[in-house]
């Protein structure tokens, strides 16, 4: 029986901008298991970018609980929280969120400077991720040469090299075209297979209708969490 990646309960979440506070979530409760693939849906403020951030250790929750692969993440300093993200966590951005100053293995291998792996093993590695990705002939160039979709591939091969238990993906195709939109989801979902849990926060149902399970949030509160009767896995290879 598979356990829970994430395990959230009653969470809370508001922003205070002097006077006046902005209750964003309101008391969630959810199960995402390891290795589901799973969409959030919701229109702007609907507390799905919030809810992102506080499962990717990126900010503190009010009240409630969240667990992690079974750990309580409470209020943790930066360091610690670091450490969780690139024990658990890869993340996968609409602006790819790449270095501009560094070429494509300098920015795969980043996650493993923070783990304090030596240069050669950390650029062998990301060499062979790239490879993975079909980016292996653009290792030594820089993001402003490469195209949005050798981004994406790019920032996902950032996002696996630590071998995290989940990656959250925060509108992975909303800076792309649709044939390369198509590319990223068939690329997310062959990781998927692995066993990788897939957290996708996305507006398009196109992108939401690849998903196992699709969450939809409306005002900070879960609208609906429902299994997608179209699912379907990629054949094995």
């Amino acid at each position: 029986m598979s356990k829970s990646i994430i395990r959230v309960e009653a969470l809370h979440k508001s922003y205070v901008n002097g006077k006046n506070s902005l209750h964003v979530l309101k008391g969630l409760t959810m199960n995402i298991q390891e290795g589901e693939m799973v969409s959030i849906m919701g229109s702007s403020g609907s507390g799905k970018s919030t809810l992102l951030n506080v499962l990717g250790i990126l900010d503190n929750y009010d009240a409630g609980s969240y667990h992690l692969d079974g750990i309580p993440i409470t209020r943790m300093n930066e360091t610690k929280a670091a450490r969780y993200r690139n024990q658990y966590i890869g993340f996968v951005f609409q602006s790819f969120n790449l270095i501009s100053f560094k070429n494509a293995v300098e920015n795969v291998a980043l996650p493993l400077y923070y783990q304090g792996v030596s240069r050669k093993k950390r650029n062998d590695l990301a060499l062979e991720y790239l490879g993975r990705m079909g980016l292996r002939e653009w290792a030594h160039h820089l993001p402003s040469e490469l195209s949005g979709g050798q981004k994406q591939r790019l920032a996902i091969a950032r996002a696996l090299i630590s071998k995290p238990k989940m990656i959250l993906a925060d509108e992975p195709t909303g800076a792309l075209d649709s044939q390369t939109s198509r590319e990223v989801m068939e690329l997310l979902k062959e990781v998927n297979q692995t066993g990788i849990a897939m957290v996708i926060v996305t507006h398009e149902n196109e992108i939401a209708a690849q998903t196992r399970r699709i969450i939809r949030l409306r005002d900070g509160i879960i609208e609906s969490d429902e299994v997608n009767a179209d699912f379907q896995t990629l054949p094995n290879t």
